[in-house]
This record gives structure tokens, C-alpha cells and sequence, in this order.
């Protein structure tokens, strides 16, 4: 029998991995395993959600890093043999899963934005040249690694009656890798891929202090603020956890305004799973206007105090 393994660190990445192969599993005819740390969710939860056996990943001491588990997890695969293997495509995701495809000989699909089975192939699209082409693969090995981007599906929802197995998986050897000293990277800014509504700043504001006008529409709609690029990284106006784009955050709001945003490709690459995409800008051939589901041309200090004042009313 084909089988689908996903590989998730928290239990967030977990249901939505679920979610990708409760998708596919019918098709294939496979089991849904789940890999998981133990202490990040429970097995009953997995199984109820889409798994047929869940493998516990034992506790790590302190000094030895996630990626330890890798020559366990290597041993159970090449055992059971999965037709495809799902990761989050995190830092440390995309990092594991192209060790584990290193060493089982598979194929290795990263950035992977949308699957399907046909038949007896697995196909896959990743975006391409900065987001401004869709690049299609077919599996041609098995198994095959797969890394997805968060939130490119959803998470997988409790079905009634479900069964399964649970197996906790040995600990593995000391790792030659310690980690030293844990240092957290500090947020200064909200986390705004779950926000709802997204008001995103770009070049056309004049100075730093007229923000202020994009933070009011943000409040006013009951949204959070977003940037592009430049703002982010090169003036440093606002905070980098705030860049949306290739090189930042994906989100997929109902609603996104783009204030002053030209729509580069790199940048509305973040704004893909947008249900509503509205804009302002002042130049008529700027390429946000053939992107997007609503727009006005013309300077976003007139606009938008406008858009302000008939939302308040």
C-alpha cells in the first residue's frame, strides 16, 4: 500500500501537512502517517484529523538540535518505504528535507505550492524567477521530499469515528552538533499572516511620519499594517516581520489595500491567496491596477482620508 508521511516540528505545522495529504492520500490509495515531537499536540488529535498511525519522536536533551531525530527518521522511511514525504518549508524545514532526500535518493521538490496525484505520477508547481513564473514537475523517483510553504493549505478538520496506531520511535545517537546557548530573536511587530484584513504600505508615501495615515485606514477596517520591501528593508520605516513578498511574509487575507504600492511581481507573490485585492496609486500604468479586483488612480493623501471619513460614518 502507497503511503504519505508528513513531518512537522508543532502541532500547527502538523494539521495543516494533514491537510495537504488528506488531499491526496484517496487518490493514491495511501496511508497518512504523522511524525511528530512528542509533547506537540496528541496522537488522538492526528489520528482524528486525517492520520492512520502517528510516530513519536522522543524528547532531546537540551543541547541537541531538532535536526538529531534525522538518522531515526531516516531508518523508519527507508523501512516503511513512503511514496511521498511532506515538510513545512520553514528554515529549518526546507533544511531537513533535503537532508532526508539526500539520504534516501529521492527527489526533492521545495517551495511546493500546490500537489496532485494523476494517475500513478505525483505533480507538483513551485513559483519560478522571482515569482513571475509557475514552474510544473512531475515526480519521476519515489519517494519523493516534498517542502510547502505555511499556509498554502488548510489545516485538516477532526473527522467522527477515526482510527489509528501510535508508536514512539527510538532516541537517536548523540548528535555531533550541540547547540550552545539559545538566543530568541525578539518580534516587534504583530504576526499579520492570520490577520483578516491587510492595509500594505509601498513607495509612494512621502515620509516616514505619513504612516500614520496607513495605520488609520488599518484601524479603521479592523485590519494590521503590512509593508513592501523598500519600507522594510531599505529605509527600515517600518519592522522587516512586516514585508510581505518573496523575501518576506506570504499572507492570505479577505481583504488586502496596497497604499502607494507599484505591484512588482516579487511583491504581489506574497499577496497570491488574497480574496480581495484593492489598490491606490497615482500612476495609472503602475502593475498593481492589472492585478488587482479594485483600484483608484490618484495620490493616496487625497484618497485615502476620503476612503477614512466614509468608513467612520
Amino acid at each position: 500500500m502507497a503511503g504519505i508521511w508528513i513531518i512537522a516540528e508543532t502541532r500547527e505545522q502538523a494539521l495543516e501537512l494533514l491537510g495537504a495529504g488528506r488531499t491526496l492520500a484517496p487518490g493514491m490509495g495511501a496511508a497518512l502517517t504523522a511524525v511528530v515531537r512528542k509533547g506537540a499536540g496528541t496522537p488522538e488529535d492526528y489520528i482524528a484529523r486525517g492520520a492512520d498511525e502517528v510516530l513519536l519522536l522522543p524528547e532531546l536533551p537540551p543541547d541537541q538540535p531538532y535536526g538529531a531525530h534525522l538518522p531515526v527518521i531516516e531508518q523508519e522511511a527507508k523501512t516503511a518505504l513512503p511514496d511521498l514525504i511532506l515538510f513545512i518549508s520553514s528554515a529549518r524545514g526546507k533544511e531537513l528535507a533535503a537532508r532526508l532526500a539526500s539520504r534516501l535518493g529521492a527527489g526533492l521538490c521545495s517551495g511546493c505550492t500546490a500537489l496532485a496525484f494523476d494517475k500513478t505520477s505525483i505533480r507538483m508547481e513551485r513559483l519560478a524567477y522571482g515569482g513571475a513564473a509557475i514552474q510544473k514537475l512531475t515526480a519521476a523517483v519515489k519517494p519523493v521530499v516534498v517542502a510547502v510553504p505555511p499556509r498554502s493549505f488548510a489545516p485538516a478538520q477532526p473527522l467522527e469515528g477515526r482510527q489509528g496506531k501510535t508508536r514512539e520511535l527510538p532516541a537517536p545517537p548523540p548528535s555531533a552538533v550541540r547547540i550552545l546557548e539559545k538566543k530568541p530573536k525578539e518580534k516587534v511587530a504583530k504576526d499579520i499572516t492570520e490577520a483578516r484584513v491587510i492595509v500594505c504600505a509601498g513607495r509612494g508615501f512621502d515620509k516616514k511620519e505619513d504612516l500614520a495615515l496607513a495605520r488609520e485606514l488599518a484601524d479603521a477596517l479592523g485590519g494590521e499594517l503590512g509593508a513592501t520591501r523598500p519600507l522594510t528593508e531599505e529605509v527600515h520605516w517600518l519592522p522587516e516581520d512586516l514585508c510581505i513578498g518573496l523575501s518576506g511574509v506570504q499572507v492570505k487575507p479577505e481583504l488586502y489595500v496596497g497604499l502607494g504600492v507599484s505591484g512588482q511581481i516579487q511583491h504581489m507573490t506574497g499577496v497570491r491567496g488574497a480574496k480581495v485585492v484593492c489598490a491606490v496609486n497615482r500612476d495609472e500604468n503602475a502593475p498593481i491596477f492589472a492585478l488587482c479586483d479594485f483600484g483608484i488612480v490618484g495620490s493616496l493623501y487625497e484618497v485615502v482620508p476620503k476612503i477614512i471619513e466614509e468608513l467612520k460614518k
